[in-house]
């Protein structure tokens, strides 16, 4: 199932969705077109790495920069197109209300502060790690939980196959956001024990954002507008 679109209209105009999407975007072309020795130190530097985490946190002489900056720049950077452009549609179908409830300032915390939680859940899950992983999901995981207890009830104009053909549905909220959640879910658990040289998504940072945005939501929303 792929969402296309909300019906739930919004009061004002998404500044801080558009934003982190320009800034996403603007990012993955400096990576796109970088040559490759630039692309690897710029992994290297910046993307969470999660064993030199747990390294400076057992007391090995692992710099602060490379162990913790990490969990905030890696969620600016991305591993490909397709890996960009799911993020940032995502974020775009649920970002705006979302940042229409909370306030630009409260949705830029909601933001940052769900992608740190997914840098955890990803750190605590595959502690041995030495693969630079990076990617907005958990930052958007949030926004995602954040509207599932906001907007529970507003339709998603969703694409669902149906046997060889594909179709359009409006599907309540809850059950698109509790379905993909429960496929985070069921796919990081089947992940764990995998070797840590293996490549892979971060499914428990999906998990970690996600739920880190309830919270949130709940004490940065506002009043609803009438």
């Amino acid at each position: 199932m792929i969402p296309l679109r909300d019906n739930n209209p919004r009061h004002s105009f998404p500044w801080i969705t558009v934003a982190l999407i320009v800034v996403n975007t603007a990012i993955f072309f400096y990576e796109a077109f970088a040559s490759e020795v630039q692309r690897e130190a710029l992994f290297a530097s910046y993307a969470l790495i999660p064993v030199r985490t747990t390294a400076f946190f057992s007391g090995q002489p692992v710099p602060a920069s490379e162990a913790l900056f990490p969990f905030f720049t890696s969620m600016f950077l991305h591993g490909g197109w397709m890996h960009l452009i799911g993020n940032m549609w995502f974020l775009w179908i649920f970002g705006d209300n979302v940042e229409d409830r909370t306030g630009r300032l409260g949705y830029v915390l909601l933001y940052l502060a769900s992608g740190l939680a997914g840098s955890v859940g990803h750190v605590l899950f595959s502690a041995n790690s030495a693969l630079p992983t990076v990617g907005a999901s958990g930052a958007i995981s949030g926004v995602m939980g954040a509207y599932l207890i906001t907007f529970p009830r507003a339709r998603i104009l969703t694409l669902v196959p149906i046997v060889i053909f594909l179709t359009t549905i409006e599907i309540p909220a809850f059950i698109i956001l509790l379905y993909w959640l429960l496929l985070q879910f069921l796919s990081g658990a089947a992940s764990l024990g995998a070797d840590a040289g293996q490549g892979g998504v971060a499914w428990f940072a999906h998990v970690g954002g996600f739920a880190a945005g309830i919270p949130l939501m709940l004490v940065l929303r506002r009043p609803r507008r009438k």
